[in-house]
C-alpha cells in the first residue's frame, strides 16, 4: 500500500516524467510530516539566489536560501541537526528536526555555533491534503525512498542530487540521469 511507504523522514523524488512541473521538476523532498490530514515537505535540492542575510540583515552569514515549495513562499522555515542548541524543535526523523526559536538560532548564528552544515532555510513548502500526495503516488509522480544521509542530509550538495538519486535507482531510470532538463529543448 502507498501510504505505507510515506513516513516523516522519507525522500520523496520526482519521477522524470514530472520535466514540466516548475515547482517540482528534479525535486527531491524531505517529507517533514505525514498523517491523515496531510503532508508537509521542503525541497532540499533547489537553493535560491538568497542568502539567509539578504532576508534577515541582522544574521551575519551567508547560508544558502532554497525554495521549499510553492507554499507560503513568503515565510522562512527551517530544519536542523541541533536540537541541543534550539528550543523547541520537533524532530522529523534520524537526527533532523524543524524549527524552534528563531531568536535563539539568530544568536546561535551570529556566534559562530550553528554552521552551514548543521542548518537548511527555506522559503516555503510543499504540502498535500489528506490525499493529494496518496493521488499523486498512484498517478506515479514520485518516488519515495529512505533518508540514506540522515542528519548529515543538511551538508549534502544539491548540485547533482537528483541525479543521484535516479542513479540510484537504475534500471529504466538510468536513461533520465542525462536527459536535460527540458527534453522537449534537445
Amino acid at each position: 500500500m502507498i501510504s505505507d511507504k510515506l513516513k516523516k523522514g522519507h525522500l520523496l523524488i520526482a519521477e522524470p516524467s514530472n520535466f514540466g512541473d516548475l515547482s517540482f521538476n528534479r525535486s527531491v523532498i524531505l517529507l517533514a510530516d505525514h498523517n491523515e490530514n496531510g503532508s508537509v515537505g521542503f525541497i532540499i535540492n533547489k537553493p535560491l539566489k538568497y542568502t539567509i542575510q539578504d532576508l534577515v540583515p541582522e544574521i551575519q552569514a551567508n547560508f544558502k536560501i532554497y525554495n521549499g515549495g510553492p507554499v507560503e513562499q513568503d515565510n522562512l522555515y527551517f530544519i536542523h541537526n541541533i536540537p541541543e542548541l534550539i528550543p523547541n524543535s520537533l524532530e522529523i526523523s534520524n537526527g533532523i528536526y524543524w524549527g524552534g526559536d528563531f531568536a535563539s538560532t539568530r544568536d546561535l548564528i551570529n556566534e559562530g555555533k550553528i554552521h552551514k552544515d548543521n542548518i537548511r532555510f527555506f522559503l516555503g513548502y510543499s504540502g498535500w491534503d489528506a490525499n493529494q500526495l496518496k493521488n499523486e503516488m498512484n498517478t506515479n509522480a514520485w518516488i519515495v525512498a529512505a533518508n540514506s544521509y540522515e542528519n548529515r542530509i543538511l551538508g549534502k550538495s544539491t548540485t547533482h542530487f537528483w541525479k543521484e538519486k535516479i542513479l540510484e535507482l537504475g534500471g529504466d531510470y538510468l536513461i533520465w540521469s542525462n536527459a536535460p532538463e527540458n527534453p522537449a529543448l534537445n
